[in-house]
This record gives C-alpha cells, sequence and structure tokens, in this order.
C-alpha cells in the first residue's frame, strides 16, 4: 500500500513529538490548496503557540508561496518566539513536488525558554561578564491578521523612522520589504498597508512595481 506524503509527514510528526515530548510543536502547512488562510493541516503540541488545525500561516509559509517559483533552502535551526514570550528553537522545511514546487512545509518549534535560564543562571554563577542581548526574534502567529501586523512592525524597524518622518524613499523601502516577505498575498492586506502608511492603494502599488 502506498502511503501519501502528506500521511507520511504525519507519522514522522507523531514520531518527534513522542521523542521530545510537550515542548516541541511539529506542524504540517498544506499548500497545494488555494485558501492561504488555513494553511495549517497538522499539528503536534499546538498549545505551544496556541495554534491549531485549520489556523493561518507563519512568514515561512508567506515567503514559499510568494517564491514558489523558485527552489526554497531549508532554513535550521533558528530562533522564534511566542506571542507570550517563549523563545523557541525553529526549523521550516519545505517538501517540494515533482515539479520542484513547495507542497508541503515540516516545521519544528522546541521550547527552550526553560533552558535558557538554566543557561543564563550556570553563565552568572562560572562568569563576572555582562549578559549579551540579542536581537528579538520573530514571533509565531497563529492568525494572518497578526502576522501582518508583525510585518508590518518589521517593516518600519527596518526604516529604522516612524512613519510620519519617513521620505518617499523611506517608504518604498518599507513597503518593498513586505512585499518580499508575502504580505500582500494576505487578502485586503492593501488596504490596511496603504493607511497604516497614509498613502493611496495606487500609490502603494506603484511603489511595490518601481524595484521591478
Amino acid at each position: 500500500m502506498n502511503i501519501s506524503r502528506l500521511d507520511m509527514l504525519k507519522q514522522i510528526a507523531a514520531g518527534l513529538s513522542a521523542q521530545f515530548g510537550k515542548d516541541c510543536e511539529i506542524v504540517v502547512h498544506d499548500l497545494t490548496d488555494d485558501s492561504l488562510e488555513h494553511t495549517i493541516v497538522h499539528i503536534e503540541n499546538g498549545g505551544l503557540t496556541g495554534r491549531k488545525i485549520g489556523d493561518g500561516p507563519s512568514g515561512a509559509v508567506l515567503n514559499a508561496i510568494r517564491h514558489q517559483g523558485e527552489p526554497l533552502k531549508d532554513k535550521l535551526a533558528y530562533l522564534t518566539r511566542t506571542e507570550n514570550g517563549r523563545i523557541l528553537k525553529s526549523s521550516t522545511i519545505y517538501i517540494h513536488n515533482d515539479k520542484g514546487r513547495p507542497c508541503y512545509i515540516f516545521s519544528i518549534n522546541y521550547d527552550i525558554t526553560a533552558l535558557l535560564a538554566l543557561e543564563n543562571s550556570v553563565h552568572a554563577l562560572i562568569t563576572c561578564e555582562e549578559p549579551q542581548t540579542e536581537a528579538s526574534p520573530n514571533v509565531i502567529t497563529h492568525d494572518v491578521s497578526r502576522l501582518l501586523d508583525e510585518l508590518i512592525e518589521q517593516s518600519v524597524a527596518l526604516v529604522g523612522v516612524p512613519v510620519p518622518l519617513m521620505t518617499k524613499e523611506d517608504k518604498i523601502k518599507a513597503i518593498n520589504f513586505l512585499n518580499d516577505a508575502g504580505a500582500f498575498l494576505i487578502t485586503k492586506s492593501g488596504d490596511k498597508v496603504a493607511k497604516y502608511f497614509d498613502i493611496s492603494k495606487y500609490t502603494l502599488y506603484s511603489y511595490v512595481d518601481i524595484n521591478k
């Protein structure tokens, strides 16, 4: 009996969850459906990020859909964080079809919050150095509206200037960041982004076209 690719991913997800326990969330995203708002088709230990089957995509999913005409490289062992501040060590694995297009995403998110706290405690005992401050990892959201807000915040941080003080060039830079991140694949995102940057939708999409 042949097992489908999706069933195999679900089987692997269950095995990893059993191996690493409740602190390890495994998520399978299905990119074969046209519905961007409901990409999660399987999840183990979803309580870690508050997500469930039928929820929307992460930034990695938007990136896959935005660039699905190109080969995608897996992103392994990077930091993310949950909306309530827990730190996760994450890996995003792209599963391609026979034509080289991404059809599924297999994501692993392991909660290392307690381990980091332990590391900090041990570090304080064995050294006199000041603790280093690291850049904040990306937030894992469970709905596309929150994800869009997060991407907008990242675009403003990238420019480094508050919106009221942004020049045309600043806004072009921010909006092209959003376009590359796949933000405009989210339903009605153009309206929200245009309002946020105080420009018309016509101006918004003309800014996107500038760097093409």
